[in-house]
């Protein structure tokens, strides 16, 4: 059954329409990527689904429930949660408050407490860094610091933008096999949107390639990565 349904869905900045007539689903457990270049309009997609731009036109159902109008709070206590571009940590506050801040909506303190723990076992890098600032991590600290934030919302649906942004690859790569984890381990569905091609469709089931603000070619991921025209105009290959 699928956790999320995207149909027709438009999107503009302004008068400048950035999204055309998309169509993306999701089931449950599923990971899927949505992949192309930049600009393409992959975090504008993300941002849409989880309501910090309006759509123009088009329907978002999340569990069956048309959420295209819901605000962010009711998408997230739905089962939403997002890892933003960039990370967006509060740089002044601990590691500890800034992954807390993921269950803000959250009233049930023993789950939270549960899930704390969770997080720093797939971290255990963080735990010994729990006390210091957000600001004073380096990069693959801070995203394992967003990425744990956004678990703490407990969500049935992870949204990843651009997890490899600025990294090494040796930290990309610890990355990747923790969102495998959480897919397999929890039966988290994840959407992870991505510019390295190849790190994307090697981790999904599922993918979609997004250029110009239209969705172009979808299918499993491994046909794709083995498609010719993929392997040339993202990857750099023949």
């Amino acid at each position: 059954m699928s956790l999320l349904t995207v149909s027709d869905l438009n999107v503009n900045y302004g008068d400048t329409r950035v999204l055309w007539d998309i169509a993306f689903e999701i089931e449950e457990g599923q990971f899927v990527s949505l992949v192309g270049a930049n600009g393409a309009g992959k975090t504008t997609f993300l941002r849409t689904v989880v309501g910090l731009v309006p759509a123009v036109s088009g329907r978002i159902d999340f569990d069956g429930v048309d959420v295209t109008t819901v605000p962010v709070e009711a998408r997230i206590r739905a089962g939403l949660s997002m890892v933003p571009e960039g990370r967006r940590l509060f740089k002044g506050m601990t590691v500890l408050n800034n992954i807390l801040i993921g269950a803000y909506f959250r009233k049930d303190r023993q789950g939270v407490l549960e899930d704390e723990e969770k997080v720093f076992g797939y971290f255990p890098e963080l735990e010994k860094l729990r006390n210091r600032t957000a600001g004073d991590l380096s990069g693959g600290e801070q995203q394992m610091c967003a990425i744990g934030r956004a678990l703490m919302a407990r969500p049935r649906l992870l949204l990843v933008d651009e997890m490899s942004l600025g990294l090494a690859p040796v930290i990309v790569e610890r990355l990747a096999e923790v969102l495998a984890r959480i897919n397999t381990e929890q039966g988290m569905s994840v959407i992870l949107v991505e510019q390295d091609v190849e790190i994307a469709l090697e981790l999904s089931s599922r993918g979609y390639v997004i250029d110009n603000g239209r969705i172009v070619m979808t299918g499993q991921s491994s046909e794709l990565l083995a498609d010719p025209k993929i392997r040339e105009a993202y990857m750099g290959l023949v």
